[in-house]
């Protein structure tokens, strides 16, 4: 019920409604096209925080992000740049928000002689050939995306997005919305489909990055069929992410590894990795963040 409850405890009326964009890009060498490595990055983020007064975010010794009231920037497992954005009001303020980070990246970024190119799909490099980023839960994910399809360490290294956050007012409204952006999406792929060339060449794909999550993993990833069932609602999404293996728990400061055991059985205090010991609703929250679906449901879509 707790679990359930911590879904619909994000339904507020409509005046409180707002938007958040999260939007990711890469980072290369002006010289000579390479993703940009882990100093370099580290060193445009120290330069974000300096000249735009934002505050950095450690991972013990290691610059993994910044923040700036409810803004903040994160790196993606291959150094992927991303804003996760503020809520807003309206798609003006998205949009105006998206380009003053924008000029603040350039304005540091071109100092250093690097470029970002917001793309689906890393057009130019081979997987081996880019850097990982020094934080404890990509360690896990890619020791395990291996296990169970063919594309994850793609999906980790190679690809960008953009996505959007919406609320709703109550579940009927998240069941209308819900299904109304999963039958959406296909047309949003089709209309911004922007990753057809892999290791420099043309890959035969308008959507490069679309077919990467078709073997990325088929048990937190792709379309959700029973959204659209007469039953759907809070309940049954907590009944699918039960049964969503896991990723990790975060304990000390430190991600214990947790790959594919199961949330139900944390929640009898049977999970291998820390037996004995019973999820907190933030571990709730963090297993929700690892399940990748066309749409997801958190405290909002």
């Amino acid at each position: 019920d707790d679990l359930i409850a911590y879904l619909a405890s994000g339904c507020k009326p409509k005046e409180n409604w707002r938007i958040g964009t999260e939007h990711e890009k890469f980072g290369f060498e002006n010289g000579t096209l390479r993703p940009m490595k882990y100093e370099q990055i580290a060193e445009l983020l120290h330069g974000i925080a300096e000249r735009f007064d934002w505050d950095k975010i450690m991972e013990g010794d290691t610059i993994i992000g910044l923040k700036q009231g409810m803004q903040s920037i994160s790196l993606e497992p291959g150094g992927q740049f991303e804003l996760s954005g503020a809520p807003v009001e309206t798609l003006h303020q998205t949009c105006a928000e998206v380009n003053s980070h924008l000029y603040q990246v350039k304005a540091v970024a071109e100092e250093m002689g690097t470029g970002f190119l917001g793309i689906g799909f890393q057009p130019k490099w081979a997987l081996k050939e880019i850097p990982i980023m020094p934080k404890g839960r990509y360690d896990i994910m890619r020791n395990y995306m291996p296990k169970v399809g063919s594309l994850g360490l793609d999906m980790m290294f190679r690809t960008c997005t953009v996505q959007v956050n919406l609320d709703f007012s109550s579940e009927a409204d998240m069941i209308r919305k819900f299904r109304a952006s999963l039958a959406l999406q296909p047309i949003a792929t089709a209309l911004f489909a922007n990753s057809p060339f892999t290791d420099g060449k043309p890959n035969g794909y308008l959507s490069m990055r679309s077919h990467i999550w078709t073997d990325t993993d088929n048990n937190r990833a792709g379309m959700l069929p029973f959204v659209f069932d007469d039953t759907f609602g809070f309940e049954q999404y907590v009944d699918y992410a039960l049964d969503v293996p896991m990723y990790f728990v975060y304990r000390k400061k430190k991600y214990i590894d947790c790959t594919g055991m199961s949330f139900r059985d944390f929640l009898a205090g049977r999970l291998p990795c820390i037996p004995g010991e019973l999820p907190t609703l933030n571990d709730w929250e963090n297993h929700l963040t690892t399940i990748f679906p066309e749409v997801r449901l958190r405290r909002y879509l």
